[in-house]
């Protein structure tokens, strides 16, 4: 006659230890297995709030807009750049196109000349802007001691009723430890993370050219016509005279020195 231990394990040959050591790993899974849901739904919920957050914030004016009757240290244009400004009175809006494909060499732009132009050395100031696929860069600062080339961003200003750009605190190129860039085009374009699509933002830039003329510029796209990347499509207008007025009454006008 067998007789049953009453402390016996009801496990049928699986030792305690076995058994909390599999409860241990189903908990451990369980953990593992809420953290990834729980992380998969803040990548599908809070991340594209915060990066819509990120982009307008990007997007915002490099300057604080004076409201009006309002100046500030900045000299910049007001909500209403110009109240009453006769549409005829506005200069050529002229667009462009700049094949900046190449991942290697720069594509310099001159707005004097309204062209592409063939520089070999960046202390000229014979252009203004220069393109190396969707990098942008000015003729002034760290890129050019010599050149006075700078940019403030607008924000999403009507490209039209911009007739009037500030006279001072233009942001020239900063040193970085590669290569130089510009603080105010580091991120004109937005960038679509499902199709991996760059878009140009709507906002309207201030620009003093290498030898301090002013021009507004709207870059609109980074396609070339057969769909490859790296042309810059924008769009401006370029006052040769010196004056800080995109208006044809302000050409006739010499600003003072």
């Amino acid at each position: 006659m067998s007789t049953t231990d009453p402390f016996e394990s009801p496990t049928h040959g699986i030792e305690p230890d076995e058994q909390t050591l599999k409860k241990k790993k189903l908990w451990r899974n369980l953990f593992l297995f809420n953290l990834c849901i729980t992380l998969l739904l803040i990548g599908i919920f809070w991340l594209p709030v915060k990066l819509v957050q990120m982009e307008k914030f990007a997007s915002s004016p490099s300057v604080n807009l004076t409201k009006k009757g309002v100046s500030n240290a900045f000299n910049s244009i007001p909500d209403q750049p110009v109240e009453n400004v006769v549409a005829s009175d506005l200069l050529e809006t002229k667009l462009t196109v700049i094949n900046a494909s190449s991942e290697d060499n720069w594509v310099y732009f001159d707005f004097s000349r309204g062209e592409v132009v063939d520089i070999h050395d960046k202390s000229s100031i014979e252009w203004d802007l220069a393109f190396r696929r969707s990098k942008v860069i000015s003729n002034g600062g760290a890129t050019n001691k010599f050149g006075r080339a700078g940019l403030i961003n607008l924000g999403s200003l009507d490209f039209d009723q911009v007739a009037e750009v500030p006279l001072e605190n233009y942001v020239q190129d900063k040193a970085t430890r590669t290569e130089t860039e510009n603080p105010i085009l580091l991120k004109w374009y937005k960038y679509n993370y499902l199709t991996h699509k760059l878009s140009a933002k709507p906002n309207t830039y201030a620009v003093r050219t290498a030898n301090s003329k002013f021009v507004k510029v709207k870059f609109l796209d980074f396609y070339c016509s057969n769909k490859e990347t790296g042309c810059i499509k924008m769009q401006y207008v370029y006052q040769d005279n010196g004056s800080n007025k995109l208006t044809k009454s302000a050409s006739g006008i010499t600003p003072p020195a």
